[in-house]
């Protein structure tokens, strides 16, 4: 829904298949979720990279003549949904560069949180930035870098940052992907059989994208490691140790597709345990439980399955809307939820119905559902929530609104229930959602529901109240 958080990103890379601009842009299209404003693919041949990235969606912009001027068995592809940076084609990613290490082409998802920093003494050092996204800082860092090896000059660059990244390299011969030593974003490594028994190494964002190309799931990239996938095979290496892990929760509560195996455990698995445990900690004397399409689903199969109550679609949600739309001049009450959504009015007609949903962020979008269930002759609305309230703004590649735009910053569960006009409010509690992830070794982040970030820059600064961003 339009009160969502958004993920910045989704990355894709390919090594040593003839299509490979074709399986970048296909693992794009399953990874479309994770951002619907730019997406870009970059691809070797072994001597030349060759770029194409526009704004838009995936499908859009990738036509059988654009993918026929991207040859190479080598590719990177991104999908962006703006976090830091504005929403421009200068923008959008991946980036490459010519420089002393040969040519290089990077895409990101996360969040750097020392990226203004970083840029400013780059400028002093006479770097020229083209645009406003800190990625473009990793590969500046990478370009100064005195280290002779493209991979030396990688690790060099990687120590300098902090924050959040899952990062996909393309050299002219080369793949190179690593992560944060937190390993906040996930990235998987997969493999594929093409003709001859040769192999084929492909990585992405989640493992969703390997089931429509066909890949098999090997293993996650370790946080702290470098992979690189060359002429002389797969190697695996460290280039920071490990700390404390703080996998986003997030991803299992609302980002990732249901079908994906992320952080190692499969989404669904997650989703619908948090629907089960919420049954428990907030029962309902209702009729029906239906979900708030798509990101509810998972999670309320879990809450009917545990209470009993009959799961019913009762809200339907249009697949088809685009950014832009026509809207009549004569103000139509709730036009955007409208847009979105509309509910079956026979199911709903006198009924006490449990409202699942995987997050509030500001409650305006929850209201105008709230309102909108109650309009198509719901007798009780019972809103139930897969997530603890969130209280405080990410710095990890998440774009959460200001603390003071958070409802639940400031207001307790009572007055949120009052604001989006429900008959009863439950949130599932934090050692719930933990148990429904399976959290066992606290491998988590949650600081979205805690305000307690796993880094210390972001800590001062959350103290101070300011909310950082890269520029």
């Amino acid at each position: 829904m339009s009160d969502k958080f958004h993920d910045e990103c989704g990355v894709v890379a390919i090594y040593g298949h003839p299509e490979a601009s074709k399986l970048a842009y296909l693992g794009l299209y399953a990874l479309q979720h994770r951002g619907q404003e730019s997406a870009g693919i970059c691809t070797s041949d072994g001597e030349r990279i060759y770029t194409h990235k526009s704004m838009g969606h995936v499908a859009d912009i990738f036509t059988s003549p654009v993918l026929a001027g991207l040859p190479g068995e080598l590719a990177i592809g991104h999908t962006r949904y703006s976090t830091a940076g504005d929403t421009v084609l200068l923008n959008a990613q991946p980036f490459s560069v010519a420089c002393n290490k040969g040519k290089v082409a990077v895409a990101h998802n996360g969040n750097i949180t020392n990226a203004a920093e970083l840029r400013a003494e780059l400028g002093r050092n006479g770097a020229i930035f083209q645009a406003s996204s800190d990625t473009e800082v990793i590969l500046h860092l990478v370009a100064h870098s005195s280290e002779r090896t493209l991979a030396a000059a990688l690790r060099d660059a990687l120590l300098q940052l902090e924050g959040a990244f899952s990062l996909v390299f393309l050299a002219q011969d080369r793949i190179i992907v690593a992560r944060d030593p937190h390993g906040f974003r996930p990235l998987a490594v997969g493999e594929m059989e093409i003709s001859g028994g040769r192999k084929c190494y492909v990585f992405a964002s989640e493992t969703c994208a390997f089931d429509l190309i066909g890949a098999v799931y090997l293993h996650d990239v370790d946080p702290g490691e470098m992979v690189i996938a060359g002429p002389e095979g797969i190697t695996r290496e460290r280039w920071a140790p490990e700390k404390d892990r703080a996998q986003c929760v997030f991803e299992h509560v609302y980002f990732a597709r249901p079908d994906s195996i992320v952080f190692g455990r499969s989404v669904e698995e997650s989703r619908e345990a948090m629907g089960r445990l919420l049954a428990r900690e907030h029962p309902a004397d209702a009729d029906l439980v239906v979900p708030v399409p798509d990101s509810g689903v998972a999670a309320a199969i879990g809450y009917a399955d545990e209470s009993g109550l009959p799961f019913r679609h009762a809200l339907i949600r249009n697949h088809y809307v685009g950014r832009t739309f026509i809207e009549p001049s004569q103000a139509i009450r709730d036009f955007g939820v409208k847009l979105k959504l509309n509910p079956i009015r026979h199911l709903l007609q006198g009924r006490r119905v449990v409202l699942v949903d995987d997050s509030i962020v500001r409650g305006t979008t929850s209201r105008k559902i709230v309102r909108m269930v109650r309009q198509a002759g719901a007798r009780e609305v019972h809103l139930r929530i897969s997530c603890p309230p969130t209280i405080s703004p990410c710095f990890y590649g998440v774009d959460t609104p200001n603390r003071s735009e958070l409802i639940a910053f400031d207001h307790k569960v009572e007055e949120i229930r009052r604001f989006v006009e429900a008959d009863s409010l439950g949130y599932l509690s934090l050692p719930s959602l933990r148990k429904a992830v399976a959290d066992d070794k606290h491998e988590y982040c949650y600081s979205c529901y805690t305000g307690d970030y796993p880094t210390e820059l972001v800590n001062i600064e959350s103290l101070i109240g300011t909310r950082q961003k890269a520029h």
